[in-house]
């Protein structure tokens, strides 16, 4: 059974090496020291988001990593999923569509209105996204690095 749980500052040295290791599976050329300081800032800022940890039974398998902006054309709030990683060994069995679902949910209590997220054309994982009902956005996506 797949449960979530808010990851706390006292969470951080279990969640750097699984967004050590999604930035890694990803190609994402971060610093260790880029990675410690964003989890430190978004978990002792719960205004920013949250990070919930995927749990099967008490062992951690994955995170799931939310942002918040806010948005009028939704009403309020809206999420980020910038970040979900579920171990290799629990993929295809339902962990991921299950983080998902409770993801939503915690969200919905939040007042979280609406959740995006960012996703290659390429990766595995979209067919999860498709099969769940996300729809890709008729905007596209630009960034401009500030710092």
């Amino acid at each position: 059974m797949i449960t979530l749980r808010i990851a706390t500052p006292a969470d951080a040295p279990l969640l750097f090496p699984l967004t050590r290791a999604l930035n890694d599976h990803e190609g994402i050329t971060v610093s260790d020291e880029t990675l410690q300081r964003g989890l430190a800032e978004l978990l002792g800022d719960p205004a920013l988001g949250r990070i919930f940890i995927v749990e099967s039974g008490t062992q951690p398998i994955g995170y799931g990593l939310v942002t918040f902006a806010f948005d009028l054309e939704f009403g309020g709030r809206e999420g980020w999923l910038t970040e979900l990683w579920i171990a290799a060994e629990h993929r295809k069995g339902g962990a991921g569509a299950g983080a998902l679902a409770q993801i939503e949910e915690q969200l919905k209590g939040l007042g979280v209105r609406a959740l995006h997220l960012q996703v290659r054309p390429d990766n595995p994982a979209k067919r999860l996204y498709d099969r769940l009902g996300w729809e890709a956005s008729p905007r596209i996506v630009m960034t401009r690095r500030l710092a």
